[in-house]
């Protein structure tokens, strides 16, 4: 998480950089090539602008989002669900950061039928978005 950060941080800043010499080099000349070396990488290979643009920086804010939202869905979770919910939802879904199993998967681990296992999802599921939205 702090990593992520940094690296978001960093990466803002070398898009800074990178911009203050295009202009730079735009007062003194009205063309720049995409293939053009602007700088060489920590192996010591040349870096252009292309390699640069072609790659995709995470968007911080909508990390940020995502994780505020992801800590408020697990405090629903433990205000509003029963323990044999949560159970199921997070066996279902994966949580956090797991595998997600099918509903037969789950009633198999839980020792329950695959019908009841979608019974209990389906009323967890209309319990958080109730809590959430009611």
């Amino acid at each position: 998480q702090k990593n992520s950060r940094l690296a978001a941080y960093a990466a803002r800043c070398i898009d800074n950089e990178l911009l203050m010499m295009l202009r730079s080099k735009k007062k003194t000349s009205r063309e720049v090539s995409l293939y053009e070396p602007i700088g060489t990488d920590r192996e010591g290979n040349e870096i252009n602008l292309l390699d640069v643009m072609e790659q995709k920086q995470p968007d911080i804010v909508e990390e940020m989002e995502k994780q505020r939202l992801n800590q408020k869905l697990y405090e629903l979770m433990e205000s509003v669900l029963s323990l044999r919910e949560k159970e199921v939802l997070y066996l279902r879904y994966g949580l956090p950061g797991g595998t997600e199993l099918t509903q037969k998967e789950v009633g198999k681990r839980l020792g329950i039928s695959r019908s009841y296992v979608s019974r209990i999802e389906k009323r967890a599921l209309l319990r958080l978005r109730d809590a959430a939205w009611g």
